[in-house]
């Protein structure tokens, strides 16, 4: 094919597919058995200095803050992060050095809660530097060639934007129609850390709500560590198996944390705690500010259950619950009240 553009963007988290598959073959068991753990293991095993990390969820929803906070706990460095919509998870991991390079879709921002000051001041001083940009398409589609065992997948995303230029896509003319077509690498994590709704031991793993890309990311990633709010027996798996999103097969580590998003929220269980979020926010404007927030809720702590106590304990867990249970349903314009 002729290629007619390249983007100036580092190609992270690429590899032939045939390598892949023979690395899957060497590397993944399909065996049914017990993969539960607890965060510090499945950590201190999986995720290691220098790894291309991806991580599940959507802005500050459904997010494994529990797997986030152990790895800065474990002080693991130089991480690469695939930074597809990352808010809180991003911010913490690059305000505490554990992440030096970037691909980012969006990035250093908290939404409306405004911009990641953190995050920001890293880039700014060199600290964290930026490879590659890339849409939040042209993420979800480099995980989709990864899991298809393509290296490549044609979209028409970025097209005529900066964002192709500063990406490590290549645009190509395509040998059917002779237009330009963009080429998106397929994207394969060394580690990808995922928070979910119910799982078995085994690693069958349940989500309620939009999916995002975690269909997609799970089958993409070298390894997989899965979080989930309970461990279910593998008998209601099988009583309800279309709703099995994630299968066992791909799943490496399987940890049960209640409440491991906090303070992000999880759909239909728990609201994310604004007070809490909104406290990292006002410390994190100085480098002292992030040492204090991490010397206090990090470094602290010896695991994820110690840090719910600190932050509020069974009064708040329960108040955010509620406030979830209590969100009205959205109805449509047109639907009748």
């Amino acid at each position: 094919m002729e290629i007619l553009e390249e983007g100036s963007g580092e190609l992270l988290g690429w590899h032939d597919p045939d390598e892949m598959r023979r690395w899957v073959l060497q590397n993944k068991s399909r065996e049914l058995k017990d993969k539960t753990m607890d965060v510090k293991e499945a950590v201190s095993r999986f995720v290691h200095d220098g790894d291309v990390i991806a991580i599940g969820g959507f802005g500050h929803v459904r997010i494994p803050m529990a797997l986030i906070y152990e790895i800065i706990r474990q002080k693991k460095r130089n991480l690469a992060l695939l930074a597809k919509t990352a808010v809180h998870d991003a911010d913490m991991l690059i305000a505490s050095g554990c992440v030096s390079k970037v691909e980012v879709a969006y990035c250093f921002g908290h939404e409306l809660r405004g911009l990641s000051p953190a995050s920001r001041r890293a880039v700014e001083t060199g600290r964290c530097k930026v490879v590659a940009e890339i849409s939040n398409a042209g993420f979800q589609w480099r995980f989709l060639a990864a899991m298809m065992g393509v290296p490549f997948i044609p979209t028409r995303v970025m097209l005529g934007t900066d964002t192709l230029k500063h990406s490590s896509a290549k645009v190509v003319r395509d040998p059917f129609t002779g237009k330009p077509i963009c080429l998106l690498p397929a994207c394969y994590p060394d580690v990808a850390i995922i928070h979910v709704h119910r799982c078995d031991v085994y690693g069958n793993a349940q989500i309620d709500g939009i999916l995002v890309e975690d269909f997609e990311l799970a089958r993409a990633a070298r390894r997989l560590i899965v979080t989930t709010e309970e461990i279910v027996d593998n008998e209601r798996i099988r009583d309800e198996p279309w709703r099995t999103v994630i299968p066992f097969f791909t799943v490496d580590a399987v940890c049960e944390v209640p409440f491991g998003s906090h303070p992000c929220e999880m759909p239909r269980m728990y609201f994310s705690d604004e007070e809490h979020i909104a406290e990292w926010l006002r410390l994190s404007r100085t480098d002292e500010g992030v040492q204090q927030y991490l010397e206090k809720y990090v470094y602290g702590v010896d695991n994820f259950e110690d840090y719910l106590e600190l932050v509020g304990g069974v009064k708040k867990l329960n108040y955010l619950k509620k406030v979830e249970m209590l969100k009205a349903p959205m109805k449509a314009p047109w639907a009748k009240r």
